[in-house]
């Protein structure tokens, strides 16, 4: 990298003006003048003509002005995918791009991904009639790209997961499954009369078509948790094409809604919720506890940062009794790519001393869980293997 290169990358990232010092003013010409004049039309105050602008006039880009689309069209022509992500989540208000959206010619410039998705579900019905049907091309836009990447790993995960927990242990001769038998007995092999003895016998998984677990995913859809109800949507729809398993989908706020007949389209349900609100997690337990059929059967996940709205020891003693009566219960504080989520500690604690693991889980490890739960794994080790955040128990 030469001087110049070095010097140009800290202009574009520090901005010019009196954050460059003055014995080393840098000239930006060609693709990095209209990189600097996109940035600074987001972050400094400057429009592309470099005169200031004003938070009140949204950074120059008005209503139907043509020059939010060439903005769009900037980013997405001079910044990476990555970036670009990124500076239309922060133009969402620092450049009135919220309001922006709601006009259908403006949606169709923006590049989809789950922040947008988040944005527009948030907005959710104030979304004009005439741009309801492009918010939902561009929502069903992301959802088919993540259940594209999510799909084939989770049902296998779950079809392993179902096949493991039915294989038959005692098996008749006809039933051996001699491969997984042999990998099974490899410590038992017999150099001298270069056999295997085999301690136990591996059988073929028993064939059936009846539904072998029942899922329920309960998720918080307050306005913290939106990215978290683009994914679980996602899953919910993946799960429901799974025949030996049951899928149920509860969103909850401080009412409970059951989107199960929804739970095929990820973009209806992504349309059904209501982002916002408060969160009574107590009464979406309480209404999935009365769905549950077959506790021992059941793997029920919350999705919740565990900001309790309603009567909390309630909550536990409710969790505490779905635990009991043999329900496998997971608190997932977040189900996103974001990092760290916000939650309530104090309740995660709660939790976890009760038998509930509580941690955020990335997509692509969701498959894996639902695969522990189905097999019954310890779910606090499985999330402890993996990395992933837990709380505690409480000492």
């Amino acid at each position: 990298m030469t001087e110049r290169d070095r010097l140009t990358r800290w202009r574009l990232v520090l901005g010019g003006g009196e954050a460059e010092p003055p014995d080393a003013v840098t000239v930006l010409e060609g693709d990095d003048a209209k990189r600097d004049g996109a940035l600074a039309a987001l972050y400094d105050g400057r429009g592309r003509d470099g005169r200031p602008t004003s938070q009140d006039r949204r950074g120059g880009l008005g209503g139907s002005s043509p020059r939010v689309s060439r903005w769009l069209g900037d980013i997405r022509t001079y910044f990476p995918s990555s970036v670009v992500q990124v500076m239309q989540t922060d133009a969402m208000d620092r450049l009135g791009l919220r309001q922006l959206l709601l006009e259908p010619e403006l949606m169709r410039s923006v590049q989809p991904d789950v922040s947008l998705v988040s944005t527009l579900i948030g907005l959710g019905r104030v979304i004009p009639e005439h741009s309801r049907e492009t918010a939902r091309g561009v929502v069903r836009t992301v959802t088919d790209q993540l259940e594209e990447r999510l799909r084939a790993r989770t049902v296998q995960a779950v079809h392993g997961a179902l096949d493991r927990s039915s294989r038959n242990r005692r098996p008749r001769l006809r039933d051996v499954d001699w491969g997984r038998t042999i990998a099974a007995n490899l410590r038992h092999y017999q150099p001298e009369y270069r056999t295997i003895v085999p301690e136990r016998l591996v059988g073929f998984a028993r064939r059936t078509t009846r539904v072998e677990r029942e899922i329920v995913l309960c998720i918080d859809q307050s306005g913290s948790m939106a990215e978290s109800v683009v994914f679980s949507s996602v899953f919910a729809a993946v799960l429901a094409s799974v025949r030996s398993v049951s899928t149920r989908l509860v969103v909850f706020d401080t009412e409970v809604v059951d989107l199960t007949d929804d739970i095929d389209d990820p973009v209806d349900v992504l349309f059904g919720v209501q982002l916002g609100g408060g969160t009574d997690i107590n009464g979406a337990l309480a209404y999935c506890q009365g769905v549950v059929e077959r506790p021992t059967e059941t793997v029920m996940v919350l999705i919740s940062d565990l900001y309790e709205g309603g009567i909390a020891e309630e909550m536990i003693r409710r969790a505490s009794a779905l635990v009991d009566s043999g329900v496998t219960l997971v608190a997932l504080l977040a189900l996103s790519d974001s990092g760290r989520p916000s939650y309530d500690a104090d309740h995660a604690a709660a939790l976890a001393a009760i038998g509930v693991p509580a941690f955020a889980c990335t997509p692509d490890l969701f498959p894996d869980l639902m695969a522990a739960a189905i097999q019954r794994e310890d779910i606090s080790r499985w999330a402890a293997q993996h990395d992933l955040v837990t709380a505690a128990p409480e000492a």
